[in-house]
């Protein structure tokens, strides 16, 4: 199933969520801009990336290698995001913006193969973030994007495959996920 064994990098990313008069369930998995998917999170509603984390396995295996950032989206999150993820606007006005950790972020993620839970969300706030910056796609720095979502659905179809019921499925101890 993943025949690829070279440098792999987990990716996971944090948004913040506006309402803009729009409703939307914070709970509910598959928000972005994919077609059939709800908009509320849509990068080009101007929703901007506010944590972005990776960690390297080198042959399927963790290594201390990883990056972590809090970024200043420059706008503000709802009450309802704060709820969510707790990144206020006062903690995050001094944190980098991503034009300022981009060359890094790629970088790090150079070459390797991406696994993304729900990758076409994520991939789609980094492609935005990329485009404002007159850049390349991800999918250009990278050798493939592995959706482990999708993975999921096929495996499991008909069931919940969020990251909590993942973890529970799979008896992993997610108390320490944030």
């Amino acid at each position: 199933m993943f025949p690829f064994y070279g440098r792999m990098y987990l990716i996971f990313t944090r948004y913040p969520v506006f309402s803009e008069g729009s409703s939307f369930d914070l709970t509910a998995t598959g928000f972005g801009p994919t077609p059939g998917d709800r908009h509320d999170q849509d990068p080009k509603q101007g929703h901007r990336i506010v944590e972005l984390a990776a960690i390297e396995l080198i042959n399927r295996h963790l290594t201390d290698n990883r990056i972590h950032y809090y970024l200043n989206p420059e706008r503000d999150s709802d009450e309802a995001a704060l709820q969510v993820h707790g990144l206020t606007r006062e903690f995050l006005l001094d944190k980098p913006k991503f034009a300022e950790i981009a060359k890094d972020f790629l970088g790090f993620i150079d070459n390797a193969e991406l696994i993304i839970h729900n990758a076409p969300f994520d991939v789609g706030f980094l492609n935005h973030e990329l485009a404002l910056l007159e850049m390349l796609q991800l999918d250009q720095y990278c050798v493939s994007i592995i959706d482990t979502l999708r993975l999921a659905k096929e495996f499991h179809p008909g069931k919940r495959n969020n990251l909590d019921a993942l973890c529970e499925r799979y008896s992993i101890d997610n108390s320490k996920r944030t």
